[in-house]
């Protein structure tokens, strides 16, 4: 499928509905754009939330952590 898109004052487009429906990209959906010798190549993409943790938060972690040591080793051997 070939379409022609505008690019708004913004600076975004909008993929037409057909395009999104065969690509499966529905309302919130992210895309990848790259560049390629061809001019841009938009793929359908996954994102996952990162989180970026404090030193404090690792400490909270590693603290956890201990405490689940300690009572691993109470139990008795099986």
């Amino acid at each position: 499928m070939t379409a022609t898109i505008q690019i708004n004052r913004r600076g975004t487009l909008t993929l037409p509905k057909e395009l999104r429906k065969k690509l499966g990209l529905e309302k919130g959906g992210v895309v990848m754009a790259e560049e390629a010798a061809e001019g841009i190549v938009l793929r359908p993409a996954v994102a996952f939330p990162v989180e970026m943790y404090t030193d404090s938060r690792i400490e909270e972690f590693d603290k956890e952590d201990d405490a689940l040591m300690r009572h691993l080793e109470k139990r008795p051997a099986k």
